[in-house]
């Protein structure tokens, strides 16, 4: 390995006070709600449309991974619940 200095006379990845170097953050395009954009409907009836938004472990996904709305959000949870409790979705999976 080669120990290159930089202009503060340190060989790390810190400045003059010691403090690490920030990397400008990056920006992500911005999540639309699926449901508000398309016009859909959320069914306990559809589960293959549901499965989207759980895990493979049967968990609910949060809105920040799906893109949804908050009121889509809400809608969302009450009928995964609902074909949860219609054995139309498992609450959990085995392995």
């Amino acid at each position: 390995m080669s120990d290159e200095v930089n202009k503060y006379g340190n060989t790390d990845n810190t400045d003059r006070d010691g403090d690490e170097k920030r990397r400008p953050k990056t920006f992500y395009k911005k999540k639309v709600c699926r449901f508000c954009n398309q016009k859909l409907k959320i069914n306990y009836k559809e589960p293959e449309a549901l499965k989207r938004f759980i895990t493979e472990r049967g968990k609910i996904l949060p809105r920040r991974i799906t893109g949804t709305c908050a009121k889509h959000q809400r809608k969302l949870a009450t009928e995964i619940k609902r074909a949860r409790a219609l054995a139309l979705l498992p609450f959990v999976i085995n392995e």
